[in-house]
């Protein structure tokens, strides 16, 4: 599968590293490609290219940049290039403002989500929650003692849900389907309660499991 990714930062090349181990062929968008070439001779073979390049290339894209920055990065990359695609939302609405007591602050209200803005946004865009509840460095391959992790997603549109979840389950997680966009209001706080242990105490190895009955 070709996969672009709008992005340039950690989570953009965990993904885009550990998904072409996987096999797939994967472009990063950037404004500055330039500062990615070094990265991106170790990367096993990800291409890098502008945001519009990412978008054209990609079947399946993947958003992540900073929440504040989403909409624009999509602006960048042309809505009409990515139009009837699949695109994994891996954004958090954190906002400009330091935690508080360990809990980031959101731009967004809880009867909101930063994805159900983007759906609004780009009406044509297929958006697939997911990728926003744990940290890059476990998002691809994870390895905890509990087995696989659960990766929980939402989104409108059934088949976009259903060929990310296929691609998610290839990176090694459970997948839990809340259903629509509007269970992103519950999806995007995950990052939230997954970030404290790390701001408190410095405690990043971890992710949440849907456990379910025998």
């Amino acid at each position: 599968m070709k996969i672009g990714i709008l992005g340039s930062g950690t989570v953009a090349q965990s993904l885009g590293a550990g998904l072409r181990r996987k096999g797939h062929e994967v472009m990063l968008g950037t404004s500055d490609p330039a500062k990615l070439a070094s990265w991106a001779s170790t990367s096993g073979g990800v291409r890098v290219g502008s945001f519009a390049d990412a978008a054209a290339f990609a079947q399946v894209a993947v958003l992540a940049v900073k929440g504040t920055a989403a909409l624009a990065a999509v602006k960048a990359a042309g809505p009409q290039a990515l139009a009837g695609k699949a695109v994994i939302d891996a954004c958090n609405p954190i906002a400009d403002a330091p935690p508080v007591n360990g809990v980031l602050q959101f731009f967004t209200g809880p009867n909101e989500s930063l994805l159900e803005s983007l759906q609004r946004e780009f009406p044509a865009l297929h958006f697939v929650k997911a990728f926003n509840s744990v940290g890059a460095a476990h998002m691809v391959d994870p390895q905890f003692a509990g087995g696989p992790p659960t990766m929980f997603i939402a989104g409108n549109n059934d088949a976009a849900k259903a060929s990310v979840a296929s691609l998610v389950r290839e990176t090694g997680w459970e997948v839990a389907d809340m259903g629509s966009a509007v269970a992103a209001r519950a999806i995007e706080p995950l990052c939230m309660l997954w970030c404290i242990p790390g701001l408190l105490r410095n405690e990043w190895a971890h992710a949440f499991k849907l456990i379910k009955p025998a």
